[in-house]
């Protein structure tokens, strides 16, 4: 196999330029076909993954992305087309198809561009601050296929009773993209993402289980051992075996760190501008009340150096700045972009395309803390189906883990139910632990709730 570097040498700086002046020449089309606004997105994506299973390699993909997005507005009329062709031909195509569709659309009053005087500012150097997530790996199909042959193997190898495996995985990606406007904001970005995960199977016929661990990183330096990454997997996968169910009853619940970001992920969802505009949410119209206890905060530091989700600007060329989404268990704001908060008569709160870097205040010391704390219960690793509804909170979910008693892991447990209601369930946790698992940019650790529906026999 011919050993081929993901990008080496890095010339990132001079990708982005050349985005930046095609996000100009767009721009300038745009205006000279009559657009009163516009604004175009330019972005490039470089990968390189390898997946193995049972010692054998089984797809070793490189991959070069780009795509090009143009938006106009005649007016309240909105058009958008993209491409990822930089023929002239095709860009020209592709600005006159977005003033085309715009001429034909309804007006929408809640249409155009962010606010002027809401965009990002440079510094005094004309550079946005440099928030170190740029570190590159020049890692070569030859050595990513040792490192995942290496995980693998080493879970494997950990546990007699580890009988089959999904495999072990490991991808290295660059992304650059460049967002420009008629308000004259042009912003660019340039980060990378590294991962190596490994998945395990013990156990035969109806009594297999299947878990795993994964590591992800902006730099690679950052990334657990292989051989580490591989043996977590197969101490967790057979700590699986010969699970049982429970007693139909209520039990507190404490989610590991890993699920309890999932809680959140609802929580976003209930107050994201989409969802409240369509009164589609079971937390509309509910800034300023407590939902959580009076001791929770949320906070979001899009500013963080080396997040997993740091910028200086959203996906519009808003200015992000640290603020609180929820502050002693009140709802301070909502999360929104220009459109749903347009719709909303509110302000957009600089969360075009998502939050950057959300912070969940601690209460409690670590995981063994909070098995300590909460003596007899379930402790949820495993969330499946999808049995959420946005609109009521209601909230139903299979789930798998272990039995808790005096405060130390009894049995595993699987095919059961966890329920209730999102609001009780936000209002009922008793604690938030410090063990955040760093993978996420949902900053959380592992959360228990005082009380929780649980289905089994």
């Amino acid at each position: 196999m011919n050993a081929t570097a993901l990008t080496s040498p890095d010339d990132s700086l001079a990708r982005l330029e050349r985005l930046e002046v095609l996000s100009q020449r767009l721009l300038e089309r745009a205006r000279a076909q009559g657009a009163t606004q516009a604004e175009v997105s330019c972005s490039e994506e470089t990968g390189l993954n390898v997946s193995v299973r049972l010692g054998d390699v089984e797809t070793v993909e490189s991959t070069r992305d780009r795509g090009i997005g143009v938006t106009v507005y005649f007016g309240q009329r909105k058009g958008s087309a993209s491409t990822a062709d930089l023929r002239e031909e095709s860009l020209e195509a592709t600005v006159a198809q977005a003033c085309a569709i715009a001429r034909y659309t309804e007006d929408d009053e809640a249409a155009g561009l962010a606010d002027a005087a809401l965009m990002a500012r440079p510094q005094a150097d004309g550079a946005f601050p440099d928030l170190d997530v740029w570190h590159p790996w020049a890692l070569d199909m030859d050595r990513a296929v040792d490192l995942a042959l290496a995980c693998e193997a080493a879970g494997r190898e950990a546990d007699a009773r580890i009988e089959n495996s999904d495999g072990a995985s490991i991808g290295s990606g660059e992304s650059l993209s460049v967002y420009a406007n008629s308000h004259g904001f042009i912003g660019r970005e340039r980060d990378t993402q590294h991962t190596i995960g490994c998945a395990l199977i013990a156990g035969q016929g109806d009594g297999m289980q299947r878990d795993g661990w994964y590591s992800t990183a902006l730099s690679h330096l950052e990334l657990e051992d292989p051989s580490a990454i591989g043996r977590k997997a197969a101490a967790r996968t057979v700590a699986r075996l010969q699970p049982r169910s429970l007693a139909t009853g209520e039990y507190p619940v404490l989610f590991s760190a890993e699920v309890a970001r999932s809680l959140i992920g609802h929580l976003l969802g209930a107050v994201s501008g989409g969802a409240l505009y369509r009164r589609a949410s079971f937390l509309l119209d509910h800034v300023g009340q407590r939902i959580f206890p009076d001791w929770f905060a949320i906070e979001e530091l899009p500013l963080l150096p080396h997040g997993l989700r740091s910028s200086a600007f959203d996906a519009e060329g808003v200015a992000t700045k640290r603020s609180h989404l929820i502050r002693d268990g009140v709802l301070e704001r909502y999360v929104l972009g220009s459109y749903s908060a347009r719709k909303l008569g509110l302000q957009t709160t600089g969360n075009a395309g998502g939050v950057h870097n959300l912070q969940v205040k601690a209460n409690a010391g670590g995981f063994d803390d909070l098995l300590a704390g909460m003596r007899t219960g379930l402790l949820v690793t495993e969330l499946m189906g999808q049995g959420v509804n946005g609109v009521t909170g209601d909230y139903s979910r299979g789930a798998a883990g272990f039995w808790v008693e005096d405060g130390a892991l009894a049995y595993p447990v699987d095919g059961i139910t966890i329920a209730g209601n999102l609001k009780a369930i936000f209002a009922g946790i008793e604690a938030v632990g410090r063990d955040v698992d760093r993978r996420s940019h949902v900053g959380v650790g592992s959360i228990l709730v005082g009380r929780m529906t649980v289905a089994g026999e």
